[in-house]
């Protein structure tokens, strides 16, 4: 009677390695073939994730301590105004390191005296507390900002957008505005926190009151930037409605521009409004859940079909007959989907946890 046959675990890996080696190019093929559906669904995945990371990295360089104060509406549904004595009372909360305002300029800026009134590039004229680049923790690409001595003269600091659009790339060039020349003393670079500032020109008030007869100090200001302890920074924005406009606490606005940023990454408005239309927190993680399983299933699936063009490109070089292992392409394509499920669980579950108010609140 012949024994029955049997192979030790432990010859079983020199075996492998044989018949690997004893085709060299069967073997590398296919292991191109699963290497790039699973590069391919990692980048897919990385990318994704590196963006989160670097807008999260941003934001704490920053700060996370800034608010904003804005005029919201009346009762009526009119539009609300804050007191020109809004800034210097916000200031005064204890543990707000420094408050700056921006107010509204009936003034264009152009490139010159010849350019049609019409085209104004979208490109809003503000006056601006000689703070506010502090506050903000903004820098300059060009030049410097407004100071005690240049807000009262026809000088003018642009956003990155606005000097783009006018053509300005460097400092003591001339612009026409409000019927004026001001001279540009500044370029800002790009303002994360406060992007809308990135398309204005700011002024000094004294020059803008004395050239262009702004009432920005009578009709108050537009936007108060407040900088605030990070310890004490919810304390704060709770008091600031009532220290802004006494009178009307409601037709106050405060706003965490660090949590907008974040909450745009999280989609946070999306999921707010799907929950307030009945979904369930299991639809939601079902959702991203399977957001996530898709994608990395396409970047699998794609690595796939680089794979076998790969093996068809190298066998037609060979003058070989190509020959694609199916079940390799499907291991490659369903490996993805194990992994990007697994990596999408947890944002799922926590885009689930999302009160329904609190993340339209945010968007």
């Amino acid at each position: 009677m012949t024994p029955a046959s049997r192979l030790r675990i432990a010859d079983a890996w020199p075996l492998a390695v044989l018949g690997l080696a004893s085709r060299p190019a069967r073997a590398a093929l296919s292991a191109v073939g699963v290497a790039l559906g699973i590069a391919t669904m990692v980048a897919v995945l990385g990318i994704s994730t590196s963006s989160r990371a670097q807008l999260v990295a941003q934001i704490d360089a920053l700060g996370t301590n800034l608010l904003t104060v804005a005029p919201g509406q009346s009762f009526g549904g009119q539009a609300a105004t804050l007191p020109p004595q809004a800034p210097a009372m916000v200031a005064r909360i204890g543990p707000v390191l420094g408050a700056s305002a921006i107010g509204d300029v009936n003034a264009q800026v152009y490139r010159n005296d010849h350019i049609p009134t019409a085209n104004t590039n979208a490109i809003t004229v503000y006056t601006a507390d000689t703070s506010l680049l502090r506050t903000l923790q903004g820098q300059l690409a060009r030049g410097r900002f407004l100071d005690g001595a240049t807000a009262r003269y026809p000088a003018v600091v642009l956003g990155r957008d606005a000097a783009a659009a006018l053509g300005v790339d460097r400092v003591g060039t001339l612009v026409w505005l409000g019927n004026r020349w001001f001279g540009v003393i500044g370029i800002m670079r790009p303002l994360p926190l406060a992007p809308e500032l990135d398309r204005t020109a700011l002024i000094g008030y004294p020059v803008a009151q004395r050239l262009l007869h702004a009432t920005a100090a009578l009709s108050g200001p537009v936007q108060i930037y407040v900088r605030a302890s990070p310890a004490s920074i919810a304390a704060v924005a709770a008091v600031l409605p009532a220290t802004a406009n006494p009178a009307a606490p409601q037709a106050v606005s405060v706003a965490d521009p660090v949590t907008a940023l974040t909450a745009r990454a999280e989609r946070r408005g999306e999921i707010g409004l799907r929950r307030a239309l009945g979904a369930r927190r299991l639809h939601v993680a079902v959702q991203f859940a399977a957001e996530a399983t898709l994608l990395a299933g396409c970047g699998g699936a794609a690595g796939a079909v680089l794979g076998g063009f790969a093996t068809t490109v190298y066998a037609a070089a060979r003058h070989w007959d190509a020959v694609v292992p199916p079940l390799v392409l499907l291991a490659a394509t369903a490996v993805a989907l194990l992994v990007g499920a697994a990596a999408g669980l947890y944002p799922a579950l926590r885009a689930a946890r999302l009160v329904p108010a609190e993340a339209l609140r945010l968007s």
